[in-house]
This record gives C-alpha cells, sequence and structure tokens, in this order.
C-alpha cells in the first residue's frame, strides 16, 4: 500500500511517499512560499496539485495535525465530521491546525474517493495523569475553555522511544525513557512503560524549555508587567514571547545553535550565555522527569540540536545521572515523524 504523508504548514508543504508495510521510502519533497506575496504558488491546493503531478499510485494520504485537544486521542479516518472537529481545534492552534486543514481539504478535491487519516501530534500526550495536566487556575477554566497542558512533538517522542526500545532490545513496558526533541522547537517528555506522563511543551509549544525564538517557562506575571511598561496588544505580545525571545532574543545574535556555537569559541559572551541557559532549562527538566519516573534507563537526543550538536550533548550529560547507582544508556536517534504517521495511518486503514 503506498502511503502519502503530508505536513501542511502555513507556507509550505512537506511530502514523503512510502510502500507499506515495507516502510521503503519511495519519493519526499517540499514546496515552500505557499500563498506568500508574489509567490507562485497560491494556495495549498496548487501546491498539492504540483506534489500530485509528480508521484502516481496513492492508496492513502495520512496528515499530521498538530492539535486535537481533547477531541482526538488517536489517529482516525477523515470525514465531515472530524473535519468540522479539527477546525473546532483551531481556536487552541491558531498557527497550525488551519494549515492543517488546508491541506486535507485540498487533498479531498484532488484524490476523491482516497482514504485519508488525520494523525494527532497531540494524541501521544493524552495518556498524562490529570494531575500532570491540570495547570493551578480555577478548575472551571480547564472544564469550560479545554486550558490545560497537552504537549506536543508527539510523533517524534512517541517514534525514537520506540526506536530505543528496539535499540536495548528491550520492551517498552519495561523501560524508563526521558526522550529530548532539540531543534528550534524544543520539547522533553517523560515515557514510563511507552506511555507518556508527562511534556514540557504546555497548553501550546511556548511552554517548557528555552528553544530557537521561543520564551519557555516565564513568569506569568511578566507579560502583565511588560504590557504595563510598554503599549502592546496582545498579538505584539504573543510575537514577542514566541519569535523574539529564546536563543535568538538572550544572544541578540541568532536561533541557530550551529552560528551561536561557532560565536561561543570566538569568546562572545551573549552567545555562550544563551546556550549556557538553554542546557541549564534541560538538565533541570531531566532530573525532574528522572525523579517522577524513580529513575532512568535511557536519555534519547533528536531533531536538529539533538543530532548534531554533540558539544551540546556532552554539556546536557555532564552530571545529570550522578546521583544514580546505574547511568543510563544515551543514544542519538534520527526522528522519523513521517514514518510514525505512514505507520499509524497504515494500521488504522488496515483495522477498519
Amino acid at each position: 500500500m503506498n502511503i502519502l504523508v503530508i505536513n501542511s504548514g502555513s507556507s509550505s508543504i512537506k511530502y514523503k511517499l512510502f510502500d507499506m508495510p515495507k516502510e521503503l521510502l519511495l519519493s519526499k519533497g517540499l514546496i515552500e512560499h505557499v500563498a506568500e506575496p508574489g509567490s507562485k504558488i497560491k494556495d495549498h491546493y496548487f501546491g498539492l496539485k504540483i506534489i500530485l503531478e509528480k508521484i502516481k499510485g496513492v492508496d492513502a494520504i495520512g496528515h499530521r495535525v498538530v492539535h486535537g485537544a481533547e477531541k482526538f486521542k488517536k489517529p482516525v479516518i477523515i470525514n465531515k465530521e472530524i473535519i468540522q472537529g479539527i477546525r473546532q481545534c483551531c481556536i487552541v492552534a491558531p498557527l497550525h491546525n488551519p494549515a492543517n486543514l488546508a491541506g486535507i481539504l485540498a487533498c479531498r478535491k484532488l484524490l476523491p474517493g482516497i482514504r485519508q487519516a488525520a494523525v494527532f501530534d497531540t494524541a501521544f500526550h493524552q495518556t498524562l495523569p490529570d494531575y500532570a495536566y491540570i495547570y493551578g487556575l480555577p478548575y472551571e477554566y480547564y472544564k469550560r475553555f479545554g486550558i490545560r497542558k497537552y504537549g506536543f512533538h508527539g510523533m517524534s517522542h512517541e517514534y525514537v522511544s520506540s526506536e530505543a526500545s528496539r535499540i536495548l532490545k528491550k520492551p517498552l513496558n519495561k523501560l524508563k525513557i526521558i526522550t529530548c526533541h532539540l531543534g528550534n522547537g524544543c520539547s522533553i517528555a517523560a515515557i514510563l512503560s511507552g506511555k507518556s506522563i508527562d511534556i514540557s511543551m504546555g497548553f501550546t509549544p511556548l511552554e517548557g524549555l528555552v528553544m530557537g525564538t521561543r520564551c519557555g517557562d516565564i513568569d506569568p506575571a511578566v507579560v502583565c508587567y511588560i504590557m504595563r511598561k510598554k503599549p502592546y496588544s496582545v498579538f505584539q505580545i504573543d510575537d514577542l514571547l514566541n519569535k523574539y525571545s529564546g536563543l535568538k532574543g538572550i544572544s541578540g545574535i541568532s536561533n541557530d545553535m550551529r552560528i551561536l556555537m561557532a560565536r561561543k569559541d570566538k569568546g562572545d559572551e551573549r552567545a555562550k550565555l544563551a546556550i549556557d541557559i538553554f542546557v541549564y532549562r534541560i538538565k533541570k527538566y531531566i532530573g525532574a522527569y528522572t525523579a517522577i519516573m524513580n529513575g532512568c534507563d535511557a536519555l534519547v537526543f533528536t531533531a536538529g540540536i539533538g543530532e548534531n550538536q554533540a558539544k551540546v550533548r556532552k554539556q546536557i550529560s555532564q552530571g545529570v545521572f550522578s546521583h544514580l547507582k546505574k547511568a543510563p544508556k544515551i543514544l542519538v536517534i534520527p526522528t522519523n515523524e513521517e514514518l510514525m504517521i505512514a505507520r499509524k495511518t497504515f494500521q488504522l486503514i488496515r483495522r477498519e
């Protein structure tokens, strides 16, 4: 079965075509500048039309959908009801779900009759216990507005934890794993017996670690204080926290770890500070997750920084498990979210 995996972003469309269950990659590509001013790719329909002119023999489509809220706890076959549910989740993921939905609607027009599945980034973290996902707000805000920790990068954390199990030759249900997805966006998950029990990202991808341009954990009162000092709108504050903070904001240089490491080696103090904060925050989360799982069998690094920055990995790992009698295995595993989507789509369609 040939399964086309679509990751439809606000201005890009990534795709991979797999022969399943062989897990053989047949084709892959990227369409950029979708719907940007002056672009020839005027919308997602046009972009996907170009992709489908290059590839033939699609038997099913798996779509990455970032946010499923509490509505979607597992992959689903897409129909009108599912589309409406994804649309309702746009309110909690306004930067991602509308673009994901645009890809789904375009594929329905271009390949009518081909079965499509939605695979949700938040679904893997639906196993969090209530005491881990409920915030310290009045409970009615959770019940009325769905304000709680959801977590993201779910497919990446699920994939690398399953690969860790294979590499260690131990069943997932016998392992305590901490997975570090470190790229421009960063998150850490505690995975106990194959289930996510905590994740650094929260209601949105802003919570948790210092990231490329996101601030991560801060005192919420800081936002109120800034808005009293500067006449910022809600949208300007949102941009400040998501686009101009993190490594970029601290260093004043870049959100690219490669550039910061080079500048640090030349004696740039701000670059060093940004990296030190980045590492410190990660070590705090690793320590916390080791405590809640009462140990750790494997620490996994993945994504751009996690896979490629050996010096950063060494800084993070140094001394972090010195209190344990037996140090966990430290693994570097390239993530493959698209393959995870293909697997889940194949399993879902086979069950149907």
